[in-house]
């Protein structure tokens, strides 16, 4: 694996389905010093607390049986919907020019999510994914991390 070069300014998005910390890089790929430019929060309980409903039934055909429809997984769906609004983020940032280098750092599923979301001008910027979940590290933590990758 390639070592990931965090050089002056690059920006550091570490997310997952409730959290994105947007972080840039004041210091150099020896010292990397992350300094949080933005955060983006969205609340997303469980499933257990947003379904309401006993699941759905349909007919197996001409007989009187009848199946249970699986659960909507409503915490997946937040999480997902939260991919997209990040790259939405994303995409503002780097059409403003705020970064011209971007790690991103994100659990499989969201980076899946917001893979397929991203804009090519955020694609085009993208130095390293690391799918992990570093959201509940602190900043100096996250730091050392990265310079492990």
């Amino acid at each position: 694996m390639n070592t990931i070069n965090l050089k002056h300014g690059i920006w550091v998005m570490v997310a997952d389905g409730e959290k994105a910390l947007f972080l840039k890089n004041a210091g150099d790929n020896k010292f990397p010093n992350l300094e949080v430019v933005q955060v983006m929060e969205q609340e997303n309980p469980p499933t257990r607390d947003q379904g309401s409903d006993s699941p759905g039934r349909h007919n197996d055909g001409p007989s009187a049986h009848r199946s249970a429809v699986e659960d909507t997984d409503w915490h997946r769906i937040g999480k997902e919907r939260f991919a997209e609004e990040i790259a939405a983020k994303l995409y503002k940032l780097a059409h403003r020019g705020a970064f011209d280098s971007l790690v991103l750092v994100a659990p499989p599923l969201v980076l899946g999510a917001m893979r397929k979301k991203l804009h090519k001008e955020v694609e085009d910027k993208v130095a390293a994914e690391i799918p992990k979940t570093l959201t509940n590290h602190a900043v100096f933590e996250i730091e050392t991390l990265l310079r492990a990758a």
